[in-house]
């Protein structure tokens, strides 16, 4: 019995530890008191007490001032909180034309944003890109690159989950011939994590909207790209899911050599933009002619009224509606939830995408905005960064 009690309490005391940790971060950034924890964990005050002198001890908490005592008498309140650069996380988000960096503490509070856009659009000036932007964003943040504990990486194409290489990214000539996780790993000692980014961004869109439940979550711009979220969890599939840009949609598609999908290349941004262009030409009297016109400047026609605008916004929907119908039969999910550019186009987009649902499908699902705007995909990996640092729980 002594050696089985010898083994048994330090296992239990961090299980003890781990939740009162949790806790803490449930309440993050803000502080906590010690009585809170104890109903929060339901453990005892004494239990508490020790579990946040471990963690202060260890990093991972610090003490506040202790609030007044009430006039009844009794010992000062006792204050912890997260302390935010135990442990603070990079995510990138690497686009074919831009790329992000940031960085957030413990308690997910931003500790720098920096965004770059990509003058070449090739492998090698987009790792010089990444790597100036990796050094600026550590700057910003005033960290060393030892100091970051969890790096998560959003690119586009395809990536191999296990090993993190880049299997097939067409919008980047030679991406697939870089190794980003080595490169990465070169120069951070902590997990590495390269992700596909419309994966990340339903990630994002997913705790955004919090609860359990099925949830689509399109990145739609110049490429389509879609994440399968069930009950919290990404689905990949056999590694290749979501990928909807590949859809071959109804009518005829002219093929290109550039490495879009059919569907990309039927309503991808400048796919409707050149539509509305060819509409604008046949009509001399729509607001569309006359001037420049890019998808943004089409949504916005439409949404006042310019009926050559709204019947393009009508048949572009209706393409997307028919490409993602049977996804939408086979998953059933709660919501359908648009971010990246096309987003913009707000509920004039979605009345018309909803609709088209209506006809195609037994139980339509919500049709959303995503709220997180540009940075979805940054704050999925950001989440993600900060979700394997939780995984080393001191439990």
């Amino acid at each position: 019995m002594e050696e089985e009690h010898a083994v048994g309490t330090p296992v239990l005391r961090r299980l003890n530890t781990a939740s009162v940790l949790r806790a803490v971060r449930e309440c993050a950034p803000d502080p906590i008191r010690l009585a809170e924890l104890v109903k929060l964990t339901g453990l005892t005050r004494p239990t508490v007490g020790q579990a946040v002198e471990d963690l202060v001890e260890a990093g991972w908490l610090q003490h506040h001032h202790p609030i007044a005592a009430s006039r009844k008498g009794g010992r000062p309140a006792v204050r912890v909180s997260l302390r935010g650069r135990a442990a603070p996380v990079l995510g990138l988000d690497v686009g074919p034309h831009t790329v992000s960096a940031g960085i957030d503490d413990l308690a997910g509070r931003r500790l720098a944003a920096v965004r770059r856009s990509v003058d070449r659009n090739r492998a090698s000036r987009l790792l010089t890109v990444v790597d100036g932007v990796i050094a600026r964003a550590l700057e910003e943040a005033g960290l060393e690159a030892d100091e970051i504990a969890a790096l998560v990486v959003a690119t586009p194409g395809i990536v191999d989950a296990g090993s993190g290489r880049i299997l097939l990214a067409p919008s980047v000539p030679g991406w697939t011939s870089v190794n980003l996780s080595d490169h990465l790993r070169d120069r951070f000692r902590c997990p590495v994590r390269v992700e596909n980014d419309a994966n990340l961004a339903a990630l994002a869109v997913a705790r955004e909207r919090a609860g359990p439940g099925t949830l689509l979550a399109v990145q739609w711009g110049e490429r389509l790209g879609a994440g399968v979220v069930i009950d919290g969890r990404l689905h990949r599939g056999t590694g290749a899911a979501g990928e909807i840009g590949f859809i071959r949609p109804s009518g005829r598609v002219p093929d290109t050599d550039d490495g879009r999908g059919p569907l990309e290349r039927a309503i991808g941004a400048e796919a409707i933009a050149e539509q509305a262009r060819r509409a604008a030409g046949e009509h001399p009297e729509s607001a569309l002619a006359g001037g420049p016109i890019d998808a943004a400047a089409v949504f916005a026609a439409a949404a006042a009224g310019d009926a050559v605008a709204e019947r393009v916004v009508d048949d572009v929907a209706r393409t997307f509606a028919h490409a993602v119908a049977p996804a939408v039969l086979v998953l059933a999910p709660d919501a359908v939830v648009i971010g990246g550019g096309v987003a913009r186009a707000g509920s004039v987009l979605l009345t018309a995408i909803t609709r088209h649902l209506a006809d195609l499908t037994l139980t339509p699902p919500d049709v959303g905005i995503s709220g997180l705007a540009e940075d979805t995909i940054l704050t999925g990996a950001l989440s993600l960064a900060l979700d394997e640092v939780w995984h080393q729980l001191p439990a």
